[in-house]
């Protein structure tokens, strides 16, 4: 029997992955709080727009705004419920789904930073799977409208990484991997939480430089000043996860022990190593291919007005590494830059990040 799939928050990545699965012919709900978004896709349907003429489709959708859920009570539970939402919003979200849940129906965490523990707290950790998008780049243009700024990962990177938080594959995590390979390349991993630390080092590392500096991916990564702040950030961020035992997993493709040792280099001074000359040149190879105008989500939700989550990446780097006795400057410099800008105290741009 065909599962019944509930999107809760159809902004970029949940109308992304949505589109697809419904596309593929899976019985799929979206649930959105933005009237303007969700009445397009009931009217219209979603556009996805990609690099390549086959990703580009417009494909039709059942939508619904979140406060017309109630009306799912009287239909068949969804199977499985994944939430979409910015991290400051998950735990609501996820009591919203609870209610439209099969008793044998779990929810999937694709979204940034590391909200598993939050879902738990609303339906138990059994019900929980983790999964990560890596390099996805989607944006929610215009009501009914994503469109994709990079590649497909294809064989050369894995964009989606899902598993179960203890770690064993399960006939569910292979459900959620068949379903995410119809989109892009996918693991089933058994290693979860060293996944998502890594992860959320690529998100501390872009996100809130982005949202603060006013600056694109490319942009960021080609002024020396900002990217060696990334490097510092990514370099702290490694650093905590280490410390707390975690098996990272290379980050932007660079091994995790390789940002620390450049971190310290800018952060002492020393140049007895090739290790930060050699990591910059990688990063300025890798900007050439990068979109002119592609920005992380804390860019787009900057620049659109909306709250960063910046509390839940760079504030969760802060956190932990302050629990392990480690300080974390320059990520704690970030949330202060971004929360400045975000409170229009100060205007975005390199000069709200250059002192740090």
């Amino acid at each position: 029997m065909n599962k019944r799939i509930l999107i809760i928050g159809a902004g970029a990545v949940g109308g992304y992955v949505g589109a697809h699965f419904a596309r593929a012919g899976h019985d799929v709900i979206m649930a959105d709080p933005w009237p303007a978004h969700v009445e397009h896709m009931q009217a219209h349907g979603l556009r996805l727009e990609g690099m390549t003429e086959p990703e580009c489709f417009s494909t039709p959708i059942r939508a619904m705004h979140f406060t017309d859920l109630q009306s799912l009570a009287k239909e068949k539970p969804a199977d499985i419920a994944f939430i979409c939402v910015k991290s400051y919003d998950t735990p609501w979200a996820a009591a919203l789904a609870k209610n439209y849940l099969a008793a044998d129906g779990f929810m999937v965490s694709l979204q940034n930073g590391i909200n598993e523990d939050a879902i738990a707290a609303v339906v138990g950790w059994s019900k929980v799977i983790g999964c990560i998008a890596s390099k996805i780049v989607v944006e929610l243009v215009e009501p009914g409208f994503i469109r994709r700024s990079v590649s497909k990962g294809g064989a050369g990177y894995t964009v989606f990484r899902v598993g179960e938080p203890h770690g064993r594959p399960t006939a569910r995590v292979q459900r959620i991997h068949d379903m995410l390979a119809d989109i892009d390349s996918v693991k089933i991993t058994t290693n979860l939480w060293g996944e998502r630390w890594s992860k959320l080092v690529q998100n501390s590392m872009g996100n809130g430089l982005s949202a603060a500096s006013g600056m694109s991916n490319k942009q960021f990564t080609q002024n020396e000043t900002a990217r060696r702040l990334s490097i510092r950030l990514a370099g702290e961020a490694v650093r905590a996860g280490q410390l707390q035992g975690l098996a990272l997993e290379k980050i932007s493709g660079v091994e995790p022990e390789i940002w620390v040792a450049a971190a310290q280099e800018l952060t002492t001074g020393a140049n007895d190593t090739p290790v930060l000359d050699e990591l910059e040149a990688k990063m300025l190879a890798g900007a050439e291919n990068m979109s002119d105008t592609a920005r992380p989500s804390m860019g787009q939700d900057m620049i659109k007005g909306r709250r960063t989550e910046i509390e839940f990446l760079n504030g969760l780097v802060v956190e932990r590494a302050a629990e392990l006795g480690m300080e974390a400057p320059a990520n704690a410099g970030l949330i202060a830059a971004v929360q400045s800008v975000e409170r229009g105290q100060q205007p975005a741009g390199l000069e709200s990040v250059q002192d740090i």
